[in-house]
């Protein structure tokens, strides 16, 4: 929930209540006294008209969960300060003679300030609903932050493993290379032995020739 639309919350039920006990009080006056508290309950509506459109606007741009759950607050609020608007045009064509003003007092504003203080009991009523269904979706969002930072440890794990997987593939493939050249180093030397072997048969075939015939001279003579 915001604070920001939270504070101008406190600011208006305070204020509505103001209003409605300073409606009660004008519908008993008369004259310039009337006039005067008249024109304080206006200045009052206005102030609260300015704090609904701030809770609209505040409402309007937080996340979509959240903004329905304001909005829906939101709309009790309006309905509210309808019926406080419905008071004071009531109070102020009541311009009338003592007995009807007091007719007016006994029946109609009575009905009025009773369904006034009804929409306030519904007001309070929806909005525990919406501070409980408010306190819950801060708790799923609360679970959804915590598995999505799961999800990023795990990911990140996953990486580090694929790291080391692959650091691994690349030594394994350095080894592959490593056997390659000693196998191939290996069969060059084997060749080199093997023509050394060829060469030290025919040295020493020379030589028993060469010394078989030196003893052939030798013996002729």
């Amino acid at each position: 929930m915001s604070e920001v639309f939270e504070g101008y919350e406190r600011q208006y039920c305070e204020l509505s209540a103001n209003l409605s006990k300073k409606c009660t009080a004008a519908a008993a006056l008369d004259g310039e006294q009337k006039k005067q508290k008249l024109s304080d309950i206006k200045a009052g509506l206005e102030a609260a008209e300015a704090l609904i459109r701030k809770m609209d606007l505040e409402a309007r741009s937080l996340l979509p969960n959240v903004k329905a759950v304001l909005l829906a607050k939101l709309r009790e609020y309006k309905s509210d300060l309808n019926n406080l608007k419905s008071e004071v045009k009531r109070i102020a064509s009541g311009n009338l003679n003592p007995a009807a003003r007091d007719q007016l007092l006994e029946s109609g504003m009575a009905d009025a300030l009773t369904a006034s203080a009804d929409q306030r009991s519904r007001l309070m009523m929806t909005t525990e609903r919406l501070n409980q269904t408010s306190d819950r979706i801060k708790d799923s969002r609360r679970t959804m932050l915590e598995t999505e930072e799961l999800g990023v440890s795990i990911l990140q794990d996953l990486h580090s493993q694929r790291q080391a997987l692959l650091h691994g593939n690349n030594t394994l493939h350095g080894v592959d290379d490593n056997i390659g050249k000693s196998k191939r180093i290996l069969t060059a030397m084997s060749r080199r032995m093997s023509r050394n072997k060829w060469i030290v048969g025919i040295i020493i075939a020379v030589l028993i020739i060469a010394i078989a015939l030196i003893l052939y001279f030798k013996l002729a003579k």
